[in-house]
């Protein structure tokens, strides 16, 4: 697998692997939340392909405190095969380079073998309590 930054042509491959791994919900739009990234123009939304094709995505931020990670899929027919973790070493490299000194990301309660997955990856349970507020539909 080869990694690089997401690219406007990758959008309809990248939503159709979001709504393969049951990462799109009714309240969030793919394409609404790729615009909302590409914005961002910060280089941290990446894509994996194989033979040019995108079987793997993450969507990470930073915003000067924290790194977040969002929508990290890797498709059903690739998974168990260590790609997650190559996406997020590459992630975690740039966010290391801008000086994050901690990243952030939240799992649904109900999704017991991702929370799996980012322990494997040294990633534990923070004590705290997620809030959130929908400010657009």
């Amino acid at each position: 697998m080869t990694v690089r930054a997401f690219k406007p042509e990758d959008m309809e491959a990248v939503i159709s692997l979001w709504q393969q791994c049951g990462l799109t919900t009714p309240q969030n739009n793919p394409q609404s939340d790729i615009h909302r990234k590409v914005a961002m123009d910060d280089g941290l939304f990446l894509v994996g392909l194989v033979k040019n094709e995108v079987i793997a995505s993450v969507m990470g931020g930073y915003e000067g405190h924290r790194g977040w990670v969002n929508y990290l899929a890797v498709s059903p027919q690739w998974q168990k095969n260590e790609l997650g973790k190559i996406l997020m070493e590459n992630l975690e490299e740039k966010l290391s380079s801008l000086g994050c000194p901690k990243i952030n990301l939240q799992v649904r309660s109900t999704n017991q073998q991702v929370v799996a997955f980012y322990r494997s990856l040294g990633y534990k349970t923070d004590h705290v309590i997620s809030l959130g507020k929908r400010l657009c539909n």
